[in-house]
């Protein structure tokens, strides 16, 4: 059996999802682990067996055993690492989002045409369950044309501190960390519009809430409770040309009862809610219906779609599908999210030509 051989660059936590999931593919050699903590790396290939340990990615990327590479490291460095491995000849899953610029993601597509290996960006959700099932639906024609979407991805307590609490190298906090995937899953399954105009804004009221006591969250391994430079809630109004819209909000700290991801698309035939779980909704004979797919996972499974995930990035290596998530998405997401920080801003609706 032909295997591809991978290097996972950035050892933290994001990584364990695909780490574990390259391990279960039968057609996959895991052959190096980089991370600027050596310890870190170490302890990687040793629970994974892996023979080469880097703490410089270009040492890992001159090594021609490898052949694909995930990067899993700050956002601040996707779009340098992302390209330097495609100059190296290698395929590349790098984690959401792209790049932390609009203008990195456009650099990532200059060399992602000048080759010819796979570049896909880490949208795990286009890859769950629910989200195949309803795209069914919504590519027969069953929701008719959707015109408006909304999603929700709150944090009552929930800023990992660490890099992604440092807006130098994350990019943003909750909006470009987990706003990212609500954004993405509405627009895809949308049809992916162009976008036309977005007004955002973003607060910083609440800080990390690290006073808060008796309740843990998640947090980063180089959690500081002292520093913070990013939002603790975003919303924005996004506008396509084909009319669509599109409200979101998101956030790490929030003054309400409990967390809660919400997504609804709405069509002139039908709607759905895809989170917390699917539910498709329409009317037959002057009846409204509410229809509840029979599927294993209505919700999110994180485990799941990381493994489809992989297995999708692995038969793209081995030639045998097209990534269903390629640089060009990956841009239009961080057009999206750019929009809503300088909208926020300046004040005022930020308009595409």
């Amino acid at each position: 059996m032909e295997k591809v051989r991978v290097g996972i660059i950035g050892a933290g936590s994001i990584s364990d999802m695909h780490f574990q999931s390259y391990v279960r593919h039968e057609a996959v050699e895991l052959v190096a682990v980089c991370d600027l903590n050596e310890a870190r790396a170490m302890a990687k290939a040793e629970q994974h067996k892996i023979e080469k340990i880097y703490t410089d990615y270009h040492e890992l990327l001159k090594n021609e055993d490898v052949d694909a590479v995930s990067i899993c490291t700050w956002n601040n460095s996707h779009a340098e690492i992302a390209i330097a491995a495609l100059e190296h000849n290698k395929h590349v899953l790098v984690e959401k989002p792209l790049s932390k610029t609009a203008e990195e993601a456009e650099k990532i597509r200059e060399v992602s045409q000048k080759s010819d290996k796979t570049l896909q960006v880490g949208f795990v959700r286009r890859f769950a369950t629910n989200t195949e099932v309803l795209k069914k639906f919504i590519d027969a024609g069953d929701l008719g044309e959707i015109y408006y979407a909304k999603a929700s991805s709150l944090r009552v307590l929930g800023n990992p501190g660490g890099w992604f609490s440092d807006v130098e190298r994350s990019g943003g906090g909750p909006l470009i960390d987990i706003g990212v995937h609500v954004i993405d899953i509405c627009w895809y399954l949308m049809g992916k519009p162009k976008v036309k105009s977005v007004s955002g804004t973003v607060y910083h009221k609440l800080g990390n809430r690290s006073n808060i006591e008796h309740k843990s969250f998640y947090q980063a391994a180089d959690y500081d409770p002292k520093q913070n430079s990013v939002e603790d809630l975003a919303n924005a109004l996004i506008k396509f040309e084909n009319g669509a819209t599109l409200m979101l909000d998101a956030s790490f700290a929030l003054h309400a009862k409990e967390d809660k991801t919400e997504v609804h698309l709405f069509g002139d035939k039908g709607g759905a809610m895809i989170e917390p779980e699917l539910n498709i909704f329409t009317e037959k004979h002057n009846i409204l219906l509410d229809l509840t797919p029979k599927i294993d996972a209505r919700t999110f499974d994180f485990e799941k779609g990381f493994q489809n995930e992989i297995d999708h990035f692995v038969a793209c290596c081995l030639e045998k599908e097209t990534t269903i998530s390629p640089v060009e998405d990956g841009i239009e997401i961080m057009k999206i999210l750019e929009a809503i920080y300088e909208s926020s801003r300046s004040g005022r609706e930020v308009r595409f030509n």
